[in-house]
């Protein structure tokens, strides 16, 4: 899972510099007011003087603003692929639910101490239910592009890949996820991912009590 914390490292600090967000066009549609309405309530909750020496309610505050923008059924079946296919409908809610807190972990734990990075909104692309945000990431030695796939699901535009420099975080997982099943099973991916979330919410509770 190497390849795994590595991308997570660099996905967050690409979604947290959105707090800085810059508007590249003039007129923004619905799917940017969206995605705009998630930064604003991620600033509101990092920025609150009420949460900032209880970090176990801050953590669960920016869960729920992130589960808002995310689909994680989507991100999930399309990384499991053709393995998702054969899983039955509480395999595909149990892994769903493991991915959901390893995104959830990994995202929280990065948003409260994120970077001054500054990020341009520079286009968008709607295509009936699906749409493309294309942003760049201004760092201090170079620039980086990254695109926002969403879809829309009951009028909500929610995200369910995010493409950096290219390379797609969802095909990233599906190579990887690939790999594990046919290395080992599928049991065995999910016993991976069991022990990755475990170890991500036990740091977290070692941080919190040490706090305390």
């Amino acid at each position: 899972m190497v390849r795994e914390r590595l991308w997570l490292s660099f996905l967050v600090v690409v979604f947290a510099a959105i707090l800085a967000w810059n508007p590249g066009f003039a007129v923004a549609s619905q799917v940017t007011e969206d995605v705009k309405d998630t930064i604003d309530k991620v600033i509101e909750i990092v920025g609150r003087e009420d949460l900032k020496n209880n970090k176990g309610a801050r953590r669960e505050a920016l869960r729920e603003v992130i589960d808002q923008r995310f689909n994680y059924h989507q991100m999930v079946r399309r990384a499991l692929a053709k393995n998702w296919k054969g899983r039955s409908d509480q395999e595909r809610r149990e892994f769903t639910g493991l991915f959901k807190k390893l995104l959830e972990n990994s995202y929280a734990s990065k948003l409260e101490s994120y970077s001054d990075e500054t990020i341009n909104f520079t286009d968008e692309v709607i295509k009936g239910k699906y749409a493309l945000v294309k942003t760049e990431v201004v760092r201090k030695a170079s620039t980086i592009a990254v695109d926002y796939k969403l879809i829309n699901g009951g009028g909500v535009w929610k995200i369910y890949d995010f493409v950096i420099e290219g390379v797609s975080m969802v095909r990233n997982y599906r190579s990887q996820f690939s790999k594990i099943i046919r290395k080992d099973s599928y049991e065995g991916l999910v016993r991976k991912l069991t022990d990755k979330v475990n170890e991500l919410e036990n740091d977290t509770q070692k941080t919190t009590s040490e706090k305390l």
